[in-house]
C-alpha cells in the first residue's frame, strides 16, 4: 500500500466512514505492490503473519533480487516510508557480492547463505549455547542449515542458541548440554545420515521439537529422504518436521509457535 492510499484510508476512518476494525482489514488484505515485472513486494506479510516477508535468492536474476531487496528495506517505492529490516535467504556467494555493492548497510552471511540489512546477525563462533530456541546440529556438515536457522530465528527477534557438533555417532557430547537443552523453550534438531539426533531430543527434553533432516550422507541417504523418513517415523512424541535442508522454515515455525504462546 502506498502512502497516499493509506492516508486516504485513515482520512475515512477519521471521519467516521470506515471502522477501525474495517481498516485494518483492508490493511491485512491490501495487495501486493508490482515493483518489476516478475515482482510483486508483500509489504503486509508481517500485519496478516506476524512476520514480514523474506527474500529467496535463489533463482532470482540480479535485477529482481535487487528490486525485492529494496522495494522491502525501503517500505515501498514510495520514498515517504522509513528503512525496514530485509532477510534474504539462500544467497549464493555471486549474488552475496552483488548484494553487499548494491545495499548499503548490508551483511552476507556466506556459510548460513543469509543477508541482512537492517537487523545484524550473530553467525560467527563463539556461539551462544543456550536461548529460548536452541539449534542443535549432528554433525559439522549440518552447520549450513543450522546456521540459516539460528539466523532466521536471530532476525526474528528470537532468544536462540546453537549447540553444534553433537550427533549419535558420539551422544556422549550432547551430556554437558543437558540443563541448556530442558531450559530452551523449543529445540531446531538439524540431521543428515540416518537423522537420529531429534527423536533423542525429543525423548529427552519436554519443549517441541522441529526436526531438519538435511541432504548429508551416503547414497542411499538419498539426498535426505532417509532423514527425513527416519524424523517422520519418530517413536518420541512431540517431534514435528520440515522439509529438506529447510532451516529458515524451521525457524519461522518457532517464531510463530513462541510468538503465538508470549500473546496467551
Amino acid at each position: 500500500m502506498l502512502h497516499k492510499d493509506l492516508t486516504d484510508l485513515l482520512r475515512l476512518v477519521a471521519a467516521g466512514d470506515l471502522s477501525p476494525e474495517q481498516a485494518t482489514m483492508r490493511l491485512k488484505t491490501a495487495p501486493s505492490e508490482a515493483v518489476l515485472n516478475g515482482v510483486h513486494v508483500d509489504h503486509h506479510r508481517a500485519l496478516r503473519t506476524g512476520l514480514g516477508e523474506a527474500v529467496l535468492a535463489t533463482g532470482k536474476s540480479d535485477e529482481r533480487l535487487l528490486a525485492a531487496v529494496r522495494c522491502l528495506h525501503s517500505g515501498s517505492t514510495d520514498k515517504n516510508h522509513a528503512p525496514a529490516p530485509v532477510l534474504v535467504t539462500r544467497v549464493s556467494e555471486t549474488q552475496g557480492e552483488l548484494l553487499l555493492r548494491q545495499v548499503p548497510h548490508g551483511h552476507y552471511h556466506k556459510e548460513a547463505r543469509l543477508f541482512s540489512v537492517g537487523r545484524e546477525l550473530r553467525l560467527t563462533p563463539p556461539y551462544k549455547a543456550q536461548g529460548d530456541v536452541l539449534v542443535v546440529t549432528g554433525g559439522a556438515a549440518d552447520m549450513p542449515v543450522a546456521l540459516e536457522a539460528l539466523g532466521t530465528a536471530q532476525f526474528y527477534g528470537l532468544d536462540a542458541g546453537l549447540i553444534p557438533d553433537v550427533g549419535v555417532a558420539g551422544l556422549h557430547r550432547l551430556a554437558p548440554h543437558l540443563e541448556a537443552l530442558h531450559t530452551a523453550r523449543l529445540h531446531i534438531v538439524v540431521a543428515g545420515m540416518e537423522g537420529a539426533l531429534p527423536s533423542v531430543v525429543a525423548g529427552l527434553c519436554g519443549s517441541p521439537v522441529v526436526g531438519v533432516p538435511t541432504s548429508v550422507g551416503y547414497g542411499a541417504g538419498a539426498g535426505g529422504i532417509a532423514p527425513l523418513l527416519a524424523m517422520l517415523n519418530s517413536c518420541a512424541a512431540g517431534l514435528c518436521v520440515v522439509n529438506i535442508d529447510n532451516g529458515y522454515g524451521a525457524a519461522v515455525f518457532a517464531a510463530k509457535l513462541l510468538n503465538t504462546l508470549g500473546q496467551e
